[in-house]
């Protein structure tokens, strides 16, 4: 069944039916205040850290449509009857109630009609600032005067840890108190700290305050819930709260003449009292929300303009041109700390995964990109590891590590990783590509344990150097606590496959900045170890037509084609390719036994047969269901690699296959089936073994979108910059016979046209730049101008 539809135009998603298989959200906001709302106007909000700043509450796991958020009552006065403005929570009949949301960039629209009455909410949070904006305008098209009563409601958290707030209840239901300050409910935790950051704040601007209520059990009443709280059949009766639990109620009484509308605005935040009050006065303002969403749409869509393509296929231009991008950018802000099944518990960032989020914006963004990856570096230990899990309030040259009992203690995370530092490479040479910033790599940047700086260069030395003093009894980078794959542990001497093609790749990195930089000495060095690596893996990895998945530190091999279960495994074959380890006939070959055992109508399957009763004790994989996550199921970061794998082997029918079952737009009409929003990626999607084939789970906080970001721009667009040029070298699915992409570059603008007459899947035969023919598919900086006209012929 189809919800919705994509408008490319206007660059939304329009939920036309708000009885969504699951909750279908978006985020606003920015790093300093968060807020997800769903397609029905609930979700949460927090200051700065999901973790522990929360400030509105959501009810996890549920499936009720009951849920607290961000609702707008309307009752008509006269026969008493009441809806919400957004379908849920009151959820009227379809036949009656009519309901359109649309998700934006940083923006979500909510209209409805019903009783001859018309409301758009528009909900936002202001570039750059601190609190949310919810605009109601409300229009009478009826024949007859209305009498209404609007109101405005939240739950506020009684503590802004999640984990507080919800279980250590026999502390937070005593500490939390609010008060009525003519336009606003201001609530205030701990009072006698006198700590004004624990004040929030819900008022309302346009609209007198006819009533109000900040104690949730009197606003819901007993044996009730939002959907026929007592605050709203019964009226609300300025109730406020001592103990117990806070909420935000304000009633505003308004009469609409025939086609009258009218606007309110509520205002959503953490300040203190005098804060909060002026902040509410400036939205009397006419115009300031207009001007606000305007500047808005104006900040993303520019950075959205920096790559746009024009395909055949309008499901893949909406995906690559708004969503998929702006998904990157929230999991480049956000990591994986608040979502719907990311309950906030993770209070800080994780190395590997956001060092790979970065990937996904920097082509969009690279100044932005350079700054979240000095910070990463700032994480790097000074032995050349990452720190597993990086605080929000990360304090370079001063933290702890896994080698201290402190650290384990504080995050959880006993040991390192073998692959954290490792991604440095493909992001650090991503970015120094676009940017065209060599200079880069002498820039100074702390290691996290030591006052100690180093050049950019010296921190990717001494990741390799962590890899070589971590090696197992074949010679292969030790498995440690765990690689990409958390639920495969090896054992501190295992040995990955996946991490040695890392490796490789790392080390034909380094070797081109070791040439670029005279490194003369260095350079033989890494010339060694990488015919080494590459000695190591056709010795000790190939098996038949695939690359085994690594070794237990027993020497048990894991992924042999005879194994029962789990003999084949993805990432090995397409990181073979991707790290250029693998020659032309084993690419081919090893993925050619992907799409023969992995492949599925939903997306190619992280390992098969599943773990069921052939597992070893590092499986942790085997907690899991079969078909699901890690045991069998599409883990979906896994598919960008496949995709470029793909792209870069020239079999560009094959990498557009795996993007479009990847793609969520594919499964729009499907939507039932998929549950998870179709314009946004999940992290995996149930496979073979699962009797829910194609469900995705765990929805927008996934390195899935940076992996198939940069698997679809450097793979199936093929636009792999340099820093003195850029090669466009696509790889397509047939059928696109004509199509098109604007890419911006260091300031220019690169118009390119594709012609492909013949139904060509790769293979570049002639490129010209402004009327003049190139030889070979480089085009260098000398010949591109400010504004580029570029014709590819394939």
């Amino acid at each position: 069944m189809q919800y919705g539809h994509f408008e490319e135009k206007n660059r939304e998603y329009v939920i036309t039916n708000p009885a969504t298989p699951s909750a279908w959200a978006n985020y606003l906001g920015s790093p300093e205040y968060g807020a997800i709302i769903t397609n029905n106007a609930s979700g949460y909000s927090f200051v700065k850290s999901g973790a522990n700043g929360r400030i509105i509450r959501y009810r996890f796991n549920s499936v009720s449509a009951d849920q607290p958020g961000r609702t707008i009552y309307i009752r008509d006065n006269e026969d008493g009857d009441f809806w919400s403005a957004s379908w849920a929570p009151v959820c009227k009949p379809a036949d009656s109630y009519k309901s359109e949301c649309r998700h934006g960039t940083a923006y979500t629209t909510i209209s409805s009609e019903y009783s001859g009455i018309k409301t758009e909410t528009l909900y936002y949070v202001p570039l750059d600032a601190t609190h949310e904006v919810w605009r109601l305008t409300i229009t009478n098209t009826a024949g007859k005067p209305r009498k209404l009563a609007v109101t405005g409601v939240v739950e506020f958290t009684n503590h802004p840890n999640y984990e507080q707030d919800q279980v250590n209840l026999q502390y937070t239901l005593f500490i939390s108190r609010t008060y009525f300050k003519g336009d606003h409910i201001l609530q205030v935790i701990n009072e006698n700290f006198k700590n004004p950051n624990n004040e929030r704040f819900f008022g309302v601007a346009g609209a007198d305050v006819s009533a109000y209520c900040g104690e949730r059990d009197k606003f819901i009443g007993m044996y009730r819930g939002y959907a026929n709280p007592a605050g709203i059949t019964d009226g609300l009766k300025n109730d406020l709260n001592y103990n117990g639990n806070s909420c935000g109620a304000l009633q505003s009484e308004i009469t609409l003449a025939p086609g009258e509308t009218k606007e309110i605005i509520y205002l959503l935040g953490q300040k203190p009292e005098a804060q909060a009050a002026e902040l509410i006065d400036s939205y009397k303002q006419s115009n300031r929300v207009e001007g606000e969403l305007k500047e808005l749409k104006r900040f993303w869509h520019n950075r959205l303009d920096n790559l746009q393509v024009k395909t055949p296929d309008d499901k893949f231009n909406n995906i690559v041109n708004v969503w998929n991008a702006y998904q990157c950018f929230i999991n480049f802000t956000w990591s994986r700390a608040a979502s719907f099944q990311y309950c906030g518990l993770r209070n800080g960032f994780g190395y590997r995964d956001t060092v790979q989020d970065i990937q996904g914006v920097i082509h969009l963004a690279p100044e932005l990109a350079r700054k979240q990856l000095e910070f990463m570096l700032s994480a790097q230990v000074s032995n050349g590891a990452g720190l597993p899990l990086v605080k929000y309030n990360h304090n370079p040259g001063h933290e702890d590590t896994p080698d201290d009992a402190s650290y384990v203690k504080e995050t959880g995370h006993p040991s390192y990783r073998a692959d954290d530092a490792l991604w440095l490479f493909p992001t650090i040479h991503k970015y120094i590509n676009e940017s065209g910033e060599t200079a880069f790599l002498d820039y100074e940047v702390l290691f996290a344990d030591k006052e100690e700086k180093a050049s950019v260069y010296e921190h990717l030395k001494r990741a390799i150097q962590f890899s070589m003093d971590n090696i197992g009894a074949h010679g292969m980078p030790a498995g440690l606590h765990a690689d990409w794959n958390d639920c495969l542990r090896l054992g501190k001497k295992g040995e990955s496959t996946f991490v040695l093609f890392q490796l490789y790749y790392a080390l034909r990195i380094l070797k081109g900045y070791a040439v670029f930089k005279n490194d003369t000495e260095y350079a033989a060095w890494l010339d060694q170890k990488i015919a080494g690596t590459n000695g190591l893996i056709n010795q000790h990895c190939w098996n038949e037509d695939r690359w085994i998945r690594g070794f237990r530190e027993d020497g048990t091999v894991i992924g042999k084609r005879d194994d029962p279960e789990a003999s084949m495994w993805l990432n090995p074959q397409s990181w073979g390719v991707i790290s250029g380890a693998a020659t032309p006939e084993q690419g081919v070959t090893t993925m050619d036994s992907v799409y023969r055992e992995l492949n599925t109508p939903y997306g190619v399957m992280v390992m098969y047969p599943a773990y069921e009763n052939h597992a070893f004790n590092g499986a942790l994989m085997l907690c899991f269901n079969k078909g699901i996550k890690e045991n069998g199921g599409i883990f979906s970061h896994t598919q960008g690699w496949a995709i470029l794998a793909e792209a870069l082997l020239g079999r560009g029918d094959k990498a557009y296959e795996y993007w479009c079952k990847a793609s969520p737009a594919t499964y729009n009409e499907d939507a039932d089936r998929r549950v998870l929003e179709p314009y946004v990626h999940g992290q995996t999607i149930e496979g073979r073994d699962s009797p829910f084939a194609g469900r995705a789970i765990v929805h927008w906080l996934t390195g899935t979108s940076s992996a198939v970001m940069a698997g679809t721009v450097e793979g199936i667009l093929g636009l792999r910059p340099t820093p003195d040029g850029i090669v466009i070298d696509p790889s397509i699915p047939g059928e696109w016979k004509n199509w098109s992409m604007v890419k911006k570059l260091r300031g220019k603008t690169l118009n390119i046209k594709i012609s492909n007459p013949n139904g060509s899947v790769h293979g570049i035969k002639a490129v010209t730049v402004n009327g003049q023919k190139l030889d070979g598919i480089f085009i260098p900086d000398t010949v591109l101008k400010a504004e580029n006209d570029i014709l590819l012929e394939m």
